[in-house]
């Protein structure tokens, strides 16, 4: 057992190099398409689900529904309790995994060949016939009622929260996917087969499979496992409305240390422009110790540890957001500089110095991304969800080099908007009311 675990463990960081990355599609008999990149040069698998929906598929009185339910998929399937499942699982040298987001639930699964068939009878036993034992449901609801109690306490937790109920009010995006104490200590084992029943389906579907197997193996994979799902789930809901008014809202809290999270309207991943405000997030705020922010705001003055700002173009709203945190009599001149450094960089645009930079930055990190079978299965979907093209990898920095300095300083004008900066300060910050 030792050494199967050792090779698992060997084969998991190996990887085909990026450059050599050929992805086909993959469609299965019955009608399952994937995406694969074939790599028969190690003994070793690693398979990506995930269903579009997310926790925004939760009805808004059993909020929390759907996370308790992917917390609940491994704790017993079929005649196996949840103990029996974990020692088949362990026995097969085989990982499995389970998380849901906003907008997907995501399954995926790691093995060796030689144990291939019994680890995706253990996964199609998983998917299609999750116990859901009263027992594992309190115990799993625990869990996640002592991590909400514990992000009741936490700045940023606290920020988050508020900053999304105000941006996307009642759209599902505007509480909290966890759920709520309240919302969890309510939900009912009904409640989970009911979250189980609105996920798993057909038309909702996307599939990453990267290592030792063939096109036509995994087509009869791909049927074996997922024929059997329903052809609809539950209906997605529409795009949520996205209200952001500039200003600042402070939520009192002790603390010595203030948190701002702040934000305004982002862009689509799928945007004509989105590449140019990738680079220009990097300079403003993406690019670690060399943005602009980070000089600003931390080198020059002293007044944070760090200081970021990142795109998040979800499946239905986009915003732009960033994070800072600096002492209570200082977060006032923290906020202020990032103000002016949003005025600047919409008014001046960068540099072709910043913007040769963020490309030669972009372009080098971007192969580092493919460090592992899983993470490439991984992005092969979200490359899937997103709609893009499946010669993205090999084009990718194509678009990245493409873009010019009258591009990012356009997007720069028409997408930063200072005055609709809006900051939520959770702490006792000296010099800042709420304005709006």
């Amino acid at each position: 057992m030792k050494r199967i675990f050792a090779t698992l463990i060997a084969i998991t960081l190996a990887l085909p190099a990026w450059a050599e990355i050929e992805i086909q599609e993959v469609t299965s008999p019955g009608g399952i398409k994937a995406w694969l990149v074939e790599d028969q040069s190690i003994p070793f698998t690693a398979l990506d689900l995930r269903f579009r929906g997310g926790t925004s598929l939760d009805d808004p009185d059993t909020r929390g529904a759907i996370y308790l339910m992917s917390g609940l998929i491994e704790e017993g399937a079929g005649d196996m309790d949840a103990r029996t499942y974990a020692r088949e699982l362990e026995s097969l040298a085989a990982s499995f995994g389970y998380s849901a987001s906003d907008d997907t639930v995501s399954i995926s699964a790691k093995f060796l060949t030689e144990n291939r068939e019994d680890v995706i009878n253990l996964l199609r036993t998983t998917i299609h016939e999750p116990r859901f034992d009263q027992d594992a449901v309190d115990r799993v609801k625990a869990q996640i009622l002592s991590g909400l109690k514990s992000d009741l306490k936490d700045p940023n937790d606290i920020a988050g929260r508020s900053f999304a109920e105000m941006a996307y009010g009642d759209h599902p995006y505007g509480s909290e996917g966890k759920g709520t104490m309240d919302s969890v200590s309510a939900l009912t084992r009904d409640d989970v087969v009911t979250a189980y029943g609105s996920v798993f389906a057909k038309d909702r579907l996307y599939v990453g499979a990267v290592g030792d197997i063939s096109a036509a193996e995994l087509g009869t994979l791909l049927d074996k496992l997922l024929a059997d799902l329903p052809e609809t789930g539950k209906p997605i809901p529409d795009r949520a409305e996205v209200t952001i008014p500039g200003g600042v809202n402070v939520v009192d809290f002790d603390t010595p240390q203030s948190v701002a999270l702040f934000g305004q309207k982002g862009i689509d991943r799928d945007d004509p422009d989105f590449f140019a405000a990738y680079i220009l997030n990097h300079i403003i705020g993406g690019g670690g110790f060399e943005s602009r922010l980070m000089q600003e705001v931390r080198e020059k003055r002293g007044l944070t540890y760090g200081v970021y700002s990142y795109l998040v173009p979800k499946d239905l709203a986009s915003v732009y957001l960033g994070s800072v945190s600096s002492a209570n009599d200082r977060i006032a001149d923290a906020v202020e500089v990032i103000r002016n450094e949003w005025a600047r960089a919409a008014t001046e645009g960068v540099t072709q110095n910043e913007l040769d930079d963020a490309k030669t930055y972009l372009t080098g990190a971007y192969p580092l991304r493919f460090d592992g079978n899983g993470q490439i299965a991984g992005i092969m979907v979200g490359m899937q969800m997103e709609g893009l093209p499946i010669d993205y990898i090999a084009t990718r920095n194509d678009k990245v080099n493409a873009v010019t300095l009258d591009d990012v300083n356009r997007v720069a004008s028409e997408l930063l908007d200072p005055d609709g900066l809006h900051f939520t300060v959770v702490g006792k910050p000296v010099g800042l009311e709420t304005t709006n």
